[in-house]
Order: structure tokens, then sequence, then C-alpha cells
């Protein structure tokens, strides 16, 4: 971490109890913390919103693995995008649904691409991505 610097800020008193009452039920360690952690999360926001940043994430989907092709067809897109996903989880839901989340990193801009096909194909009932930073600009 580097220097730490002190600063004031002017809030409305009943914002800034707001603030730290969600500080407490969150169990953040102080204020401070939790001001750094809205602020990286700004700060990672800003990163993927650019196409060409480093990101990594996850694409999580719920699918019907009765759909017939559909295990084959995402596997066969996973091989495609082997550069960006670099591991896969699979759990079997229940008898009809199984729950697939695959890691990826790479730029945001192929990140969303990929999670957009793979959303999009029938017989997957729900799914997201989650885009992080890479970890490397977060001190």
């Amino acid at each position: 971490m580097g220097e730490l610097v002190r600063f004031g800020i002017s809030i409305d008193r009943e914002l800034l109890e707001r603030f730290d009452r969600e500080v407490v039920s969150k169990g953040s360690v102080n204020r401070s913390e939790a001001i750094r952690d809205l602020i990286r999360n700004q700060l990672v926001e800003r990163d993927w919103s650019s196409e060409e940043e480093e990101v990594a994430g996850t694409i999580t989907l719920v699918y019907d693995h009765h759909v017939r092709g559909l295990n084959d067809l995402l596997l066969e897109m996973q091989h495609r995008h082997h550069n960006l996903i670099i591991s896969v989880m699979h759990v079997h839901l229940n008898h009809d649904h199984c729950l697939e989340v695959m890691v990826v990193k790479g730029k945001a801009k192929e990140a969303r691409e990929v999670a957009d096909c793979l959303l999009g194909v029938k017989g997957v009932k729900h799914g997201k991505l989650v885009i992080t930073a890479t970890g490397e600009r977060l001190d």
C-alpha cells in the first residue's frame, strides 16, 4: 500500500448516519475502510467499462440439461474461447437443471461477448456475467 493521506469531507448528518449504519451492518472495520472499498468499486467499474482493459470474472449459467445438444454446444463454445475461459465448475442442481460457473480472464470486451453468446443459447434459463479487476491496480 502507498502512503496514507488523511482528508476531510463535508456530508449531511443524516446521510453520514445512514452510511455508518451500513458500515456496521456489513461488518466493515471502520468508516475509512468502507470509503476505500467504495472508491475501489468505482475504479473497477470504470476499468471494465473500457473494452481493452484486462479483467477477471465469472460467467454463471443455469440450464436445462435435457435440451438436445446443449451440453455439447456449451462445451464447444468453451473450447472455442479457451484463451478467455480459464476454469469451469459444473454442478447438478436437480434432475433437470445444471449450474455452470466459468472463470474468465481477458479483455473486458471479449468477456462480455462470450457471456452474451453463452447466455443466448437455447436451454440456458438464466445467467450472469460478473466482472472484477485482476487486482494489479487496487492498492
